[in-house]
């Protein structure tokens, strides 16, 4: 039997039939054609370790959602070794400009790019007026259709980071519910972040989860305030924690070299590491650019039948 083909006689690939029944399973979710693409706007010096970063979440990103077009740019980056975020959101745009022409070219009957070219999805967990301020006025800058996405937190898979972050440095139970001990195990939780009096708020927020996790008392710290972290340590030892241990509510580009180390040791405690890339990182980025744009899992699967 022969198989229907396309031009130039090439094999079209024909879809595969839908499970009949209220048990079949869902279509998997794909970007859809001519979706704007995913830029994560990184703040902070740029560095090496800080693009890798990135680009591991963002293939988190692409793995959760096949078909996206993702890119990194950095808020202080040059467009030569590392790229600016006004510079990334430029090809964007002209990357999809060329993708509409060229389709039209194949003959394939496409709709005119319309809406954003882009969602700008800051790598930031909590809000921080200032670098927020300058993400915006890099899209401005770039005279490209963009839209700005919120920040990752607050929400409990921040919560559930910083607890695999306190156990991977001895700091906390890898699970509360194993009936061992650490005996590193700290019972107080200094939450230290970046990007004042709004940003430690919401942070108290995630600090509640993670309490809530580690059955210890959480308090939020400005971590760029001096003597902020110190203050709350001191909080927690009155209400009679002795074991204390900072927690950084940063994904770790937006922290500055040397700060993180003095105010544990101004604190005389000990200090988890970043969030990094872990993988709800990448998965919040996707969840808040899937938001914007009104996209939900439930759109790209059929009715169950009745």
């Amino acid at each position: 039997m022969s198989s229907p083909t396309g031009p130039a006689g090439l094999p079209v690939r024909m879809p595969r039939p839908r499970q009949p029944g209220r048990h079949r399973r869902p279509e998997p979710l794909a970007a859809p054609e001519g979706a704007p693409a995913l830029v994560l706007a990184v703040p902070g010096e740029p560095s090496a370790a800080a693009r890798g970063l990135a680009e591991e979440l963002v293939s988190i990103a692409r793995s959760e959602l096949p078909g996206l077009e993702a890119a990194v740019g950095f808020l202080d980056g040059d467009d030569a070794e590392y790229a600016s975020l006004t510079g990334v959101l430029r090809r964007a745009s002209v990357l999809r400009a060329d993708r509409y022409e060229l389709a039209r070219a194949a003959g394939r009957e496409v709709a005119e790019p319309r809406g954003p070219a882009a969602v700008v999805v800051p790598l930031l967990v909590g809000p921080d007026a200032a670098l927020t301020d300058r993400i915006r006025r890099a899209v401005a800058d770039s005279g490209v259709p963009a839209e700005l996405a919120d920040v990752l937190g607050p929400h409990p898979l921040l919560a559930e980071a910083l607890h695999v972050r306190l156990s991977e440095a001895g700091l906390a139970r890898a699970d509360r519910a194993r009936l061992f001990t650490v005996a590193t195990a700290a019972d107080g939780i200094v939450l230290a972040t970046t990007g004042g009096t709004e940003a430690v708020q919401a942070a108290g927020i995630t600090g509640m989860l993670l309490a809530a996790r580690l059955a210890v008392p959480v308090m939020a710290a400005a971590l760029d305030e001096e003597g902020s972290v110190a203050a709350v340590a001191g909080q927690l030892r009155e209400s009679g924690s002795v074991q204390l241990a900072v927690a950084p509510y940063l994904v770790g580009p937006e922290l500055a070299a040397g700060l993180l180390d003095a105010a544990a040791e101004a604190a005389g405690c000990p200090a988890a590491g970043p969030l990094g890339a872990y993988p709800a990182i990448g998965r919040l980025a996707l969840s808040r650019y899937m938001t914007l744009l009104g996209i939900s899992p439930r759109q790209q699967q059929e009715a169950p039948a009745r």
